[in-house]
């Protein structure tokens, strides 16, 4: 319990706020008391799930002060369409298709984040879901690749920033950065202007969420009228030649970009985030949310036809700012300082909706004490997670000081797949399993169903890329995806309908996505695969020597008060 004078002064930054609960009150409550009981405490925190009225009752007051309703579908849509951007691959004018496919799959995701976001409008997004339906152990593991992205993505982008304003004022992006060449190549670079930048942008999102709502509408539809202006502009320099090698990579270079290509979806995610800002969630979120993707998806499949039109996809420098360069190789150098400054608007407001998500990720998270609380604080004056603000942009700071994207734009597409990936599978479980309606018979046959989707869709993603021309894997592995799935429709009733809005075609879309994101995370490399292993291993570390700790500890301590947890092991009818 917090102390009511902490309350009263509103800046509880004492050590008990940190690290108050039992288990960490001496070294011998740490390590009777909490190293010991791991194994017990680890199975407690694997089994538990939380209740939809704890997220939005209980939870929310952890943070000592409410976040201000001002939101409204309008808001949302271009917060969705602000905080989206996206890189380039060398796919050839079949990065259309790339596009596409990206744009479906996370439409699938979206519809998936939808349904939870409406029936559990708080901030946190995704962490709060997966926290209801697959447990806190899950959800943890979620939200440090939740995070993680977030914050590459992020310095990624404040990179990005300082690169089109040197375009801008006549100068190669390196112009403006520090050379320390003590450090490595892909260190050395240190760009000041990206940490002023996130400066400024973490002063926006603190002072006010609707007033950061309207800087971001408003520069958003700036950036529009340069989208159109690159569409229509490149148009009248088209030569369908450029066309005529459409896809240099076949297949597999589609799907590869496709995967990459997941970093321009990434900003819906933030969007849920807002959801406990959100005045009429049954209504907003669903029209911000697929509204924002649907005009996103449009957009980049217009821009990625304009550019390749306008130059052979050769020559267009995935490196340098690709538009500024197409632009000028037609002979319209001028335009670049048009193109330079509608992507240096278009990025201002995805630094600004990422702050925003990455902020109201972490206060979630600190309500559950998994870090500590005093990131979860509410300032009652504005309404907004000031300190998780502040400490999530001081990382972002960091990265984008030293770092460039080449090297983590892989990791940042394996953990957002790796996250729609495990909400839709979460929304499967929602809408299966629901602890005192599923008969364990039934609960039995949903755990072979869905074992059997992910285990196909593993399968899938592997052969593809350990295989080139090769086919009569997929013969194998698509009809088991599709007996799971159809498994499920016929087999296993719904344990739960949605209150306001639902996903349409459940189980259907749902382990569609699942298969697809799955699908996606085999075209990447070894080497990624051993970024995101050796990241996640570093969170399960923390996991193990605090966090599982402090969430155990603060569940039963409101436990004496509330049924904060239910345990998917109780309640179930029998068969």
């Amino acid at each position: 319990m917090v102390d009511e004078g902490l309350r009263k002064r509103g800046c509880p930054c004492t050590k008990d706020y940190f690290l108050h609960k039992k288990s960490f009150q001496s070294w011998g409550n740490y390590g009777r008391a909490a190293l010991m009981e791991t194994t017990l405490r680890l199975r407690d925190r694997v089994l538990a799930r939380s209740m939809d009225q704890t997220e939005l009752v209980e939870m929310k007051a952890r943070s000592q002060h409410e976040m201000k309703k001002t939101l409204t579908w309008w808001d949302l849509m271009w917060f969705g369409l602000g905080g989206i951007i996206g890189a380039g691959e060398d796919t050839g004018p079949a990065v259309v298709l790339s596009f596409v496919f990206s744009g479906v799959s996370a439409m699938l995701s979206v519809f998936c984040y939808t349904e939870f976001a409406v029936e559990i409008p708080v901030a946190g997004g995704s962490f709060a879901y997966l926290r209801v339906e697959l447990g806190d152990f899950m959800a943890f593991i979620a939200a440090g690749n939740i995070l993680l992205p977030n914050v590459i993505g992020g310095a990624a982008v404040a990179r990005a920033w300082t690169s089109y304003f040197a375009k801008l004022c006549n100068h190669q992006p390196n112009d403006f950065r520090i050379v320390a060449h003590g450090l490595g190549p892909d260190y050395r670079y240190l760009d000041p202007i990206a940490v002023v930048v996130i400066a400024i942008i973490c002063f926006l999102a603190v002072l006010s969420t609707k007033g950061s709502s309207r800087f971001n509408y408003i520069a958003s539809i700036i950036h529009i009228i340069f989208i159109v202006f690159i569409i229509v502009a490149g148009l009248t320099k088209a030569d369908t030649k450029n066309y005529s090698n459409f896809a240099p990579n076949g297949a597999r270079g589609i799907f590869k970009s496709s995967a990459v290509l997941f970093f321009a979806y990434v900003g819906f995610d933030a969007v849920s985030t807002m959801a406990e800002e959100t005045k009429d969630p049954g209504r907003d979120i669903p029209i911000g949310l697929v509204g924002s993707m649907a005009i996103t998806t449009l957009a980049y499949c217009l821009l990625a036809v304009t550019l390749c039109l306008m130059q052979p996809y050769r020559h267009i420098n995935e490196v340098d700012p690709f538009s500024v360069l197409t632009f000028e190789a037609v002979g319209w150098g001028w335009s670049q300082y048009i193109v330079a400054a509608g992507a240096i608007k278009g990025m201002t407001t995805v630094l600004l909706i990422g702050a925003m998500g990455q902020a109201r990720y972490l206060t979630r998270i600190a309500r559950t004490h998994m870090i500590p609380p005093w990131l979860g604080h509410v300032n009652e004056m504005t309404g907004t997670p000031v300190n998780a603000t502040v400490v999530m942009l001081a990382a972002t700071a960091i990265i984008a000081f030293f770092t460039n994207l080449s090297i983590l734009a892989d990791l940042l597409s394996i953990s957002t797949l790796f996250i729609f990936m495990l909400v839709a599978l979460a929304l499967i479980v929602r809408r299966y399993y629901a602890s005192g309606v599923t008969t364990p018979a039934n609960r039995n046959k949903l755990i072979v169903f869905l074992l059997l989707i992910l285990g196909s869709s593993i399968a899938t993603a592997t052969y593809c890329a350990t295989t080139t021309d090769a086919w009569i894997g997929y013969v194998i592995t698509g009809p088991i995806w599709l007996v799971g799935t159809v498994g499920l429709w016929l087999f296993v009733p719904q344990a739960r309908e949605p209150k306001i809005w639902g996903v349409p075609l459940v189980p259907w879309l749902p382990s569609l996505s699942i298969a697809i994101n799955i699908f996606f995370l085999g075209s990447f490399e070894k080497k990624s695969f051993e970024k995101f292993g050796i990241w996640t291993l570093i969170i399960l570390v923390y996991y193990f020597l605090f966090g599982l700790h402090a969430s155990y500890d603060t569940a039963k301590e409101a436990g004496n008060d509330i049924s904060e947890m239910k345990n998917v092991e109780d309640g179930a009818v029998p068969s």
